[in-house]
């Protein structure tokens, strides 16, 4: 039946405003359209949504495996020295999945079956001292009947390959590769600087963010360029540290933006396409826990900064943290989102952040969508040092992650866990939210690996709701001297790699260990917040609901669920969007530390659901190399 232009037009204004009442029309008022996942986010705006729902809350629990491909890509720490993270979400165009490996190769494969249409090896160097084995994903370019995929690797390599051969673009840079470290570390030859997240394309645009090291005062540069598509040349680059001129270059005390390492853009960007506005997750400036050599409030470091994505010219930014003592740098990809204010619609861009606390702005102007305060924050206890007098904490929403406890917080689920947490707590003081690192131990919450981390939130705008995923992993640590000739006069040490767990990795208070919440964005408040995660030996006891630590993030969907991985215990979930009720829930044959994707298979004529299961990274000692892609049957 052919429905009314005005019912169609009905239906599309429900779906925004009443979305409630949308949901209970029936099925066949709506109809699905084929859609693709062509950027990391879904969509430049990071939205992480899918307008489909042949997958849905009736029907999610009859999910089965379609394919599996096993990318042959994987490092235990045996053969390299380097242990890998499968953290790639892949693209999907007109049938084809993108991805790349944890070791930087390029794949093609046929969407609907897994097979492999061709594979590109970049020959990454995999006995060098890199972080971990990991690349995020490719970058897809289109222009007329032309496609190409671009994408950089952790040797500071930014490829164009032809998307249909997998052959490099002659055009572009020297023979389809550019060398990113000319012009940024070529006075640090043995330092990383590299990429591990997707660029983001705007119109003929790369535009590119780096991982570099940051455990000295100087290293490479952080800076963000754009290159041409077409031929790889610089047309723009942003500065992240401000220079002699600059805005921001006063928040540094003399010279000591100077050849100023960190600062850089590790995670994903967005971008306003139809503005021109383009998002940075600004990380901190190196070093990362001593900052008496870089006094001052520190721009751009730890900044949500706002584009001109055609040029490079910085249109506003806000400092999340100032004078970072923490590695509490900005780990996610802002989404950018809409918010209801007095029946006004206002865009708007939200910045998850490592403290759990999620800020609100509006996307044009900058302004906070919810009220900010300066509270004071204790001094720091180590000479030399200057910590901020204050830090920004917004009103609204509350605080999604843990942080801080009490001594009658520690975990008393395993008897084991109890004593060795509390002989870590009899050497350990418990620490305030902002507290800096003294020169004893001391329990601070979150952890350097955050509450949310890089996997972010996902966005379902016609139930305005940001789902986050966080955990609750405290951190033990202490400044101590650095050693007769370093430049470094303090340094951090902590305990169990600087985590507050248990030679087991079971954290040292009582659960929830991770959550997933909806955030309802006109109010400022939590829709629902769930455990998120389980540990297997607790289980065996009957003790669930405990929530478990997790990296990755989630996509939601019009079927009404969202889908997440990202747990340590190899579990794929769906969860209620409006409830948070776990749907469905499988075990994958290795930990899914990523954010899946999902699209329509015209080929097979249904939605498949992708995710990437390569166990290892921080949390598991399994390490594997699937991409498992789920359907109903």
């Amino acid at each position: 039946m052919k429905l009314p232009l005005r019912y169609l037009r009905l239906v599309a204004w429900l779906r925004w405003g009443l979305p409630v009442l949308l949901l209970s029309l029936p099925a066949a008022t709506v109809k699905i359209l084929p859609q693709e996942w062509p950027h990391y986010g879904g969509d430049l705006a990071a939205r992480k949504y899918s307008a489909l729902d042949q997958i849905n809350r009736n029907n999610v629990a009859q999910l089965k495996v379609a394919w599996t491909y096993h990318t042959g890509d994987v490092s235990d720490g045996s053969k390299y020295p380097v242990r890998s993270a499968f953290e790639c979400t892949p693209l999907e165009v007109d049938g084809v999945l993108y991805l790349t490996t944890p070791f930087g190769r390029a794949v093609a494969l046929d969407s609907a079956t897994g097979k492999e249409l061709w594979a590109f090896d970049p020959k990454l160097d995999k006995h060098r001292p890199y972080n971990l084995f990991i690349n995020r994903g490719p970058a897809f370019w289109r222009r007329g009947k032309q496609k190409r995929l671009y994408w950089g690797t952790l040797d500071g390599r930014l490829f164009g390959l032809n998307a249909r051969t997998g052959r490099p673009v002659a055009s572009f840079g020297s023979g389809g590769v550019l060398n990113l470290r000319a012009g940024m570390a070529d006075r640090f030859p043995k330092r990383i600087y590299g990429v591990s997240s997707p660029p983001l394309i705007f119109e003929n645009l790369v535009i590119v963010g780096s991982v570099v090291s940051d455990g000295l005062p100087e290293g490479p540069d952080g800076d963000v360029r754009a290159f041409d598509a077409d031929t790889g040349r610089l047309v723009w680059r942003f500065n992240t540290v401000p220079g002699p001129g600059e805005v921001g270059n006063d928040t540094w005390e003399g010279e000591s933006w100077k050849g100023r390492g960190g600062t850089n853009v590790w995670a994903p960007m967005s971008c306003d396409a139809e503005r021109g506005i383009l998002y940075l997750p600004v990380s901190s400036p190196s070093p990362d826990r001593y900052g008496g050599g870089r006094k001052g409030k520190n721009w751009f470091g730890d900044c949500l900064v706002a584009l001109d994505v055609r040029t490079g010219r910085r249109l506003w930014h806000y400092q999340i943290t100032h004078h970072d003592l923490w590695d509490w740098d900005l780990p996610a990809q802002p989404n950018l989102v809409d918010v209801r204010r007095q029946g006004t619609i206002v865009p708007a861009v939200a910045q998850i952040t490592k403290m759990g606390y999620v800020f609100l702005f509006d996307r044009v102007t900058g302004k906070p969508l919810f009220p900010i305060e300066e509270r004071p924050v204790p001094p720091s206890p180590v000479p030399g040092e200057e910590a901020w007098p204050t830090q920004p904490v917004p009103l609204k929403p509350p605080a999604i992650a843990r942080q801080g406890m009490t001594p009658e917080e520690i975990n008393r689920l395993d008897p084991e866990t109890e004593a060795e947490c509390r002989t870590i707590l009899e050497n350990a003081n418990l620490g305030k939210m902002y507290q800096p690192p003294g020169l004893e131990y001391t329990v601070l919450f979150p952890g350097t690996n955050g509450g949310p981390n890089w996997g972010g939130a996902s966005y379902d705008p016609t139930l305005n709701l940001l789902f986050v995923n966080s955990m609750d992993v405290g951190q033990v640590v202490k400044m101590v001297e650095g050693r007769a000739g370093s430049r470094l006069p303090y340094m951090a040490r902590g305990i169990r790699q600087g985590r507050f767990w248990d030679s087991r990795r079971l954290p040292c208070q009582v659960p929830p260990w991770g959550t997933l919440t909806a955030i309802d964005l006109n109010r400022g408040s939590l829709r629902w917040q769930v455990p998120l995660g389980l540990v297997e030996k607790l289980a065996a006891r009957g003790i669930t609901g405990t929530g478990s630590p997790n990296l990755g993030g989630s996509i939601v969907t019009a079927g009404g669920l969202v889908f997440i991985a990202a747990t340590n215990d190899r579990r794929f979930r769906a969860f209620h969007s409006e409830t948070g009720r776990q749907l469905w829930v499988t075990r994958l044959d290795f930990s899914g530390h990523a954010t899946p994707m999902t699209f329509w298979s015209r080929h097979l004529k249904k939605q498949l659901v992708v995710i990437a299961a390569g166990g290892g990274n921080k949390y598991n000692d399994s390490y594997g190399d699937a991409l498992v892609a789920f359907a109903l049957p």
